[in-house]
């Protein structure tokens, strides 16, 4: 699933080249993924793009806002006739799109068009006034997000009255917004904190460093482009590159780079978790 990076990522892409297209059309192709009525965003124009936690906005020059979740395999990729030659992700779905995996198209003016891609149909777009934006569930209840308004002590709090086991406790977007499976396994390998220990046992100087260490793997997440280890593609479909500078996730049975142990693989949460027994306590 996109996490924080990525989906900023997106929105810094998507940013540059919708701002000031209008959307003459909506093809969509699979309904469910599609929630409210198009002719609300037809012959709009974008004006900006917002980020909330794992949610982006597409902001219109109406009363509408358009608000996507990309979930577990969601792509948005623009194209146009002045991007010479762009090199696609084969995580697109094939060389050119539209592909199999389109289910909502935009075309814009100028001949430009934005492909939502999604492979397990999981994600959505929603047509939503602007001053209902915030009632939409996924929004409402989103907690403070690192890189933003999550401070250190708003972490303490949240670590400290919780009875969830660390590494499950990152990734409620309840709690925390913007942190999944990736980062939460790398933050706790650089805080050298065992994912599997209770939060209110952690010590103030633990979390602290967890939470500086939160703060250096996003923004190194940001420094890569993404991480692509699974379906992300920024908004020209191409790749990222953390999947190829992970501190833990994605290596198990690997070396330590610290300690020259054995990177483990468990699960938590129902979810992979990756982290080394020598170094993380």
């Amino acid at each position: 699933m996109p996490e924080l990076p990525e989906v900023e990522i997106i929105r810094l892409g998507l940013q540059k080249y919708l701002v000031g297209r209008k959307i003459e059309d909506v093809e969509v192709r699979v309904p469910k993924i599609f929630v409210g009525d198009k002719k609300n965003v037809i012959g709009a124009t974008i004006t900006g793009l917002n980020r909330i936690g794992k949610g982006l906005i597409i902001e219109l020059d109406n009363d509408f806002v358009l608000a996507v979740h990309l979930k577990m395999t969601g792509q948005l990729v623009y194209v146009d006739n002045k991007i010479k030659g762009p090199i696609l992700s084969p995580k697109v779905g094939g060389e050119k799109l539209p592909s199999k995996y389109s289910h909502i198209i935009f075309t814009l003016d100028n001949n430009s068009f934005l492909y939502y891609n999604d492979l397990r149909r999981f994600g959505w777009i929603k047509v939503v006034r602007k001053d209902k934006l915030m009632q939409i569930p996924f929004f409402k209840e989103l907690g403070p997000e690192p890189l933003k308004d999550l401070t250190l002590k708003k972490f303490k709090d949240i670590v400290l009255k919780s009875n969830l086991v660390i590494k499950v406790l990152l990734m409620d977007q309840k709690k925390i917004g913007g942190i999944g499976n990736i980062y939460a396994n790398d933050a706790l390998f650089e805080a050298r904190i065992d994912p599997r220990r209770s939060a209110k046992q952690i010590s103030p100087e633990e979390i602290e460093r967890l939470y500086k260490a939160i703060l250096k793997v996003l923004q190194k997440g940001l420094d890569y482009g993404g991480s692509s280890d699974e379906n992300f593609v920024n908004a020209l479909g191409q790749k990222g590159n953390y999947q190829k500078h992970t501190l833990v996730y994605g290596r198990a049975g690997e070396t330590c780079p610290v300690c020259g142990g054995i990177i483990q693989k468990i699960k938590l949460g129902g979810r992979g978790t990756y982290f080394c027994s020598k170094c993380q306590h």
